[in-house]
């Protein structure tokens, strides 16, 4: 067992060339938080750093894409792929496989159109894939439905208080004077890119504060409380899902043990710089 321990960490100093500088950043992260984050091996340790990194790859990638920003009402979608149901949701046609749907809301962007909350699911859904690959995703993801924060139970989406912000979280920021005319800005769900850049669908690729002066131009008149980021995160479950992982994404976490500080009480080592 690991336990990530808090320690104060030169954001400069790489941790270990063979891991990708977004890899990096997510362990310097881990190694930034107050909170202790525990693992049963080194392994599992390097799967979530893989797919935080394909989360924040994800959500850029659909920031860059021509899928546009709608309420459920008017949403769109490929029906070559999806039905879309009486809710605004998109449903899985049968004869589909799961990756190629996914898949083709990033290639065929024009054709889609949804809310945050489904933006958010899409970019877990598309990292995954990414990383288990083809065969495992559509194993166990074969009947998908994309509405609002609908998502398959393998997926274990989680929210929970907490300001631990990692890169490849799901935040929220709330506006709690929203004007009632469009509802749809009540808030905004995003994924923490680092480097204090958040990704929400229908705003783009935005700084906290550049987020949060967009939803205060939502308010209704008169409106004297500011949107706000609210202490919690949104995840999937990364430990389960590592279970899935083949050969290739379980290699050993290549971790210098001459720039840790490495302890062990009984069966957990306690890893810090």
């Amino acid at each position: 067992m690991i336990q990530i321990q808090h320690s104060i960490v030169d954001s400069d100093t790489p941790i270990h060339s063979s891991l990708s500088k977004v890899q990096q950043r997510i362990f310097q992260a881990l190694l930034k938080e107050q909170k202790i984050y525990v693992y049963k091996n080194e392994q599992q340790l390097f799967f979530e750093l893989l797919l935080r990194e394909h989360i924040i790859q994800a959500a850029i990638l659909l920031a860059k894409s021509k899928v546009r920003f709608t309420i459920f009402r008017f949403s769109r979608c490929n029906e070559q792929f999806w039905y879309r149901n009486e809710l605004g949701g998109f449903q899985l046609k049968e004869t589909v496989s799961p990756t190629d749907a996914i898949n083709d809301i990033f290639q065929n962007s024009h054709l889609y159109a949804f809310e945050c909350a489904t933006a958010i699911v899409i970019v877990f859904y598309k990292a995954v894939l990414d990383v288990l690959g083809a065969n495992t995703f559509n194993k166990l993801f074969s009947n998908l439905l994309l509405y609002d924060w609908h998502f398959d139970k393998d997926l274990g989406v989680k929210t929970r208080k907490g300001n631990d912000y990692i890169p490849g979280d799901c935040l929220y920021f709330k506006n709690p004077d929203v004007d009632p005319q469009t509802p749809q800005w009540q808030g905004e769900n995003t994924i923490y890119l680092g480097d204090g850049l958040h990704y929400g669908h229908g705003i783009g690729i935005k700084t906290k504060e550049e987020i949060i002066a967009v939803l205060n131009k939502k308010r209704k008149r008169g409106a004297t409380k500011s949107a706000y980021l609210l202490e919690q995160t949104t995840r999937i479950d990364f430990q389960y899902l590592s279970t899935f992982a083949n050969v290739r994404e379980h290699a050993e976490l290549p971790i210098d043990r001459n720039r840790f500080v490495v302890g062990a009480i009984g069966s957990a080592t306690f890893l810090y710089l």
